[in-house]
């Protein structure tokens, strides 16, 4: 079990402040399935909150202990039903089988678009139809459909 300096823990309590319980433990405590989703959760996110229910603190301070010892964790806070627990993430192995490219075909980089790509692809397709525009007044989209004729309105 990783033990924290009080600047460490004041830190990471200010840090966690507005994180929401990643998991939940129950009436079956720490079971296995549990016990992979926290050690998930902790290499994701290195700070995490656990929710406990229908236990006594005493019987939560020790369920904190076990939490810490199995993880390789770090206590940093108990407070009511809630447990904070840090640990720092553990560097990951490459894979072998994902290095060496499947069926003959050339590695390619994923196609899936994260939300500052999508807002770049947006600009560039905007600026090309605004160059588009500038070029041919007449196709420029908006308004063009039905040509108002010259002569004078019917108004009287």
């Amino acid at each position: 079990m990783t033990e924290l300096t009080p600047a460490q823990r004041r830190d990471l309590r200010a840090r966690a402040h507005h994180l929401s319980p990643v998991a939940s433990i129950a009436a079956n405590g720490l079971s296995p399935a549990v016990l992979a989703e926290i050690e998930r959760a902790l290499q994701a996110h290195e700070l995490i909150k656990v929710r406990v229910y229908g236990t006594e603190r005493t019987q939560r301070d020790a369920l904190l202990n076990d939490l810490c010892a199995a993880l390789d964790a770090a206590p940093v806070q108990h407070i009511g039903n809630i447990l904070i627990v840090w640990r720092q993430r553990r560097e990951e192995a490459p894979a072998a089988t994902a290095a060496a490219p499947k069926s003959g075909r050339a590695a390619r980089p994923s196609t899936a678009k994260s939300a500052a790509g999508f807002a770049a692809a947006a600009r560039r397709a905007a600026l090309a139809q605004a160059a588009q525009a500038k070029k041919h007044p007449a196709r420029s989209g908006a308004g063009t459909r039905f040509k108002r004729s010259a002569g004078p309105s019917r108004k009287k």
